[in-house]
């Protein structure tokens, strides 16, 4: 799941193959590409795709964790902090009564009717 502006470890590995076979068709034969110089850079590679794909499935472990603490909390009281129109901030308490996914991938909490992320909940009571 790579980000505009993120480029993902096969997209660095890909780039990397074809600049390999680039330099490999152009270099000259009476001094040749050094092999275990390349072995080491696929090695490398190989390590980074992994580590990205560990990243991906903690962040999938996390999200699910932070989804199950959420509904823990449904029929408790929660407090959070909202902006009114003109501005003042108020802290609200109500009970949670539904958990769900924001249009960013964010995991929300529904506070009498008032759809909260997570994230803004500031203190929980039984």
């Amino acid at each position: 799941m790579a980000t505009e502006g993120i480029t993902s470890a096969s997209d660095v590995q890909m780039d990397y193959m074809n600049l390999l076979v680039t330099q490999l068709q152009n270099q000259n034969p009476l001094e040749p590409m050094d092999n275990q110089d390349m072995a080491a850079q696929l090695a490398q590679f190989s390590q980074l795709q992994q580590l990205e794909t560990l990243n991906t499935s903690f962040g999938q472990v996390l999200k699910s964790v932070q989804y199950d603490y959420a509904s823990s909390l449904i029929g408790k009281q929660v407090s959070y902090e909202a902006t009114a129109d003109d501005g003042t901030t108020t802290t609200v308490t109500g009970e949670v009564s539904a958990v769900g996914t924001g249009s960013e991938g964010e995991i929300t909490v529904t506070v009498d009717d008032q759809i909260v992320n997570l994230s803004d909940v500031t203190s929980i009571r039984d």
